[in-house]
């Protein structure tokens, strides 16, 4: 899927925070996770029961938005398919880009999990 440029330029743009969304068992869950956008991708690096649920099941939905003083600025909504990564190597990459992003050391982090989600699609607003 294409990811239309506006919503790309969105993505890449600024350190937010996104809202992963799983589903388990009908019974959704909604976390807070920091995230890397590139190419038709997300990583993000996780753990805990947002990690245990990508791997039962790997549907889940993305949301971003930017707000300025309780305004929102711009939105961008994903839905995709994650695959948990295994190479640890990878991992390590994936975990210092995202806490470069964030502005965090780049061994922060260590325990969680990559993983990255093939974007099926995109939808974006701007306000």
């Amino acid at each position: 899927m294409t990811v239309p440029p506006e919503a790309e330029r969105l993505l890449e743009s600024e350190p937010l925070m996104a809202h992963l969304g799983t589903c388990l068992e009908g019974r959704p869950h909604v976390a807070p996770v920091w995230y890397r956008y590139e190419d038709g991708f997300v990583e993000i690096v996780t753990t805990g029961r947002k990690l245990a649920n990508v791997r039962e099941n790997p549907r889940v939905a993305l949301s971003i938005q930017a707000d300025e003083g309780g305004d929102a600025r711009w939105m961008v909504s994903v839905l995709g398919t994650a695959t948990v990564v295994e190479d640890e190597a990878e991992a390590t990459a994936a975990r210092r880009r995202i806490n470069e992003k964030y502005g965090a050391t780049a061994d922060a982090y260590e325990e969680n999990t990559l993983v990255r989600i093939d974007v099926g699609s995109a939808t974006y607003r701007t306000y």
